[in-house]
């Protein structure tokens, strides 16, 4: 506990009473507490918790006590509230800690999930939940659909109490507004306990019927597997982000000047996405082709993306070629799919001029045109060091101006509808120009060289991407 904040300390301590005091009605002697339904569920979801400390089974079981929580709520609907609360306590103390502090994490489960069991309980009793499920007796029937009104209140009560403590607890570690430390955690939350509430009360109604409990436990053991699979889920997808995030920090080492930039333009492409109706698995990819659009710089020498003046043409060449790295580096990263084709060709044009394979028209791939978009944009508002960004009018003006010659007009209209729903809050960041030779031609009466407009050139060039080739 020594490493934990002293609020944080004091806040798990506070809890840890709440839940002792949640507890000790059941364990004072007359109180009638139905020890052998308790301590059946309390080693069932003790068992259930075990497997993440063993060796054998490793990681690959879930080690969240939310992978358990159907357990949990049949504790709830089925005993009063001070035994539903004991039922939590053995799992939350030998559950797999995989951060540390170990000890605190523990104390902290082993208080938060009584207290959160005992209000989702008192809400079911409250309610008339017991009476409900039915029981043994052949004219004791479970009272449906009544029954799924308490199941449902304490599903939610469940929710809200975790998702309390939860941001409560999140606050007084790292010291966050408790706004923020709330923000989306109940919309992520309730869906699934709401899930689990309606396996609990599966689960219920066969342990209170003439079946017993080892019926019971035919429900849990495809909500176990379905919460292995959904861990095994997030663990990819969380291998997925650590991939993107390294590729896109070691092209940052390399060039200082696109920091942020990458994640600008991964932002713009998903608000042209979202305008043309992508699917929701798309979106995702595409943010990630706008994130790594130019890993490809990690094969360019150095000393080429750092200079400070004219490009000679060798050195062109040798820039203009970072798309195809780009696209050796992520060959053989299965999940990008379509991201892979617009690392490849987003600085393709559609009059044909682009590189590296002058492609025109419909036969640049659709991610690319989406890129193109949002990288120049960006390259247009980003503040470079020796000028200011362009504001947002004037950059939409000058993509406006190059649709159909270099840009796909329909993504250009995309990102225009975007930014008017959403905004731009990239516009004015820091320098971030590994696009900083911009390429679009120059208007007349447009930017010197060192002007505030995506005209400015240094060297010269011909007419291409807006950003630097690289």
């Amino acid at each position: 506990m020594r490493a934990t904040r002293g609020a944080a300390r004091a806040y798990i301590l506070a809890v840890a009473l709440g839940a002792a005091l949640c507890v000790l009605p059941a364990l004072r002697p007359g109180a009638g507490t139905p020890w052998t339904t308790l301590g059946l569920l309390a080693g069932l979801y003790l068992v259930c918790e075990l497997p993440g400390r063993c060796p054998f089974f490793g990681s690959s079981v879930p080690i969240s006590a939310g992978s358990f929580f159907p357990l949990l709520l049949v504790a709830a609907f089925l005993l009063p509230p001070p035994a539903a609360a004991l039922v939590a306590i053995p799992g939350s103390l030998a559950g797999r800690v995989e951060k540390p502090p170990a000890t605190a994490r523990r104390i902290w489960r082993a208080g938060q999930l009584p207290v959160t069991v005992w209000a989702a309980s008192s809400v079911h009793s409250l309610l008339g939940g017991p009476a409900a499920l039915g029981g043994p007796g052949p004219g004791r029937l479970p009272d449906l659909p009544y029954a799924l009104l308490p199941a449902c209140a304490a599903a939610l009560t469940f929710s809200l109490v975790l998702t309390l403590l939860d941001g409560s607890i999140l606050a007084a570690a790292e010291q966050l507004p408790l706004r923020r430390a709330w923000s989306g955690l109940l919309p992520r939350s309730l869906g699934p306990h709401l899930v689990h509430g309606l396996a609990g009360l599966m689960m219920a109604i066969l342990w209170n019927s003439s079946y017993g409990p080892l019926a019971a436990l035919f429900v849990l053991l495809p909500m176990y597997i379905s919460c292995w699979v959904f861990a095994q889920y997030h663990r990819e997808h969380a291998a997925h982000r650590a991939t993107i995030r390294a590729l896109v920090q070691a092209v940052d080492i390399k060039d200082t000047y696109t920091r942020g930039h990458s994640e600008r333009v991964g932002h713009a492409s998903v608000l042209i996405a979202q305008e043309l109706g992508m699917a929701q698995e798309r979106i995702e990819v595409l943010r990630f082709a706008g994130i790594l659009h130019d890993v490809g710089k990690l094969g360019v020498p150095t000393r080429v993306l750092r200079k400070d003046g004219p490009l000679t043409p060798e050195e062109r060449r040798v820039i203009e070629l970072h798309p195809e790295y780009g696209h050796e580096i992520v060959r053989g990263i299965g999940f990008l799919g379509e991201a892979r084709a617009a690392i490849l060709h987003h600085h393709e044009r559609l009059d044909g001029s682009g590189y590296p394979y002058g492609l025109t028209g419909r036969r640049i791939p659709e991610f690319a045109r989406v890129v193109a978009v949002a990288d120049a944009f960006d390259a247009m508002t980003s503040t470079r060091s020796y000028r200011p960004g362009r504001p947002v009018p004037v950059a939409l003006e000058e993509l406006k101006r190059c649709a159909g010659t270099q840009f796909d007009p329909q993504m250009v209209r995309a990102l225009v509808r975007g930014l008017e729903r959403h905004g731009w809050s990239g516009a004015a960041t820091a320098v971030t120009a590994d696009e900083a030779r911009v390429r679009l031609p120059l208007p007349r009466g447009g930017d010197g060289a060192r002007g505030a407009g995506a005209g400015s050139v240094r060297g010269p060039v011909r007419p291409q991407s807006p950003d630097r080739p690289r």
